[in-house]
């Protein structure tokens, strides 16, 4: 047996520990769910088959109104942690011998595109609170 071969079933033993444990998980999950469904009980009553089973009848339409300023700042929020979340490992790399110009300028280029977007936000209105 060659070398490579050796390496190759070596390669494939990890999988199939990984392809194991994959099936043992959705079958631990299917027996957790067909044996709840055996075991509860099942008792349908006009107030079980209401939309909202919290003891106050649904009254009026399903729809109800947000507002989108909330998402959009959460958006934002969202935008700049990613944000925060690439300058820390810039800021070591940057330390690196050898990295300094290009990561340099490859940092003023992301920010550029969030400063960007930043500035067409503002401008179209939506960080203003109302």
């Amino acid at each position: 047996m060659s070398r490579s071969t050796v390496l190759a079933s070596d390669y494939f033993q990890s999988y199939s520990v990984v392809g194991l444990l994959a099936v043992v998980g959705v079958l631990f999950v299917a027996v957790a769910f067909g044996a709840g469904r055996l075991l509860r009980p099942v008792v349908p009553t006009p107030e079980k088959m209401l939309t909202y089973e919290c003891g106050v009848d649904p009254v009026g339409e399903g729809w109800a109104h947000t507002q989108v300023r909330y998402y959009v700042y959460a958006f934002l929020y969202v935008i700049f942690a990613v944000d925060s979340i690439f300058l820390f490992p810039w800021a070591t790399v940057f330390a690196a011998p050898g990295y300094g110009a290009t990561t340099l300028v490859e940092m003023f280029i992301f920010l550029g595109f969030l400063a960007v977007g930043l500035l067409y936000a503002w401008k179209k209105g939506v960080l203003e609170w109302t």
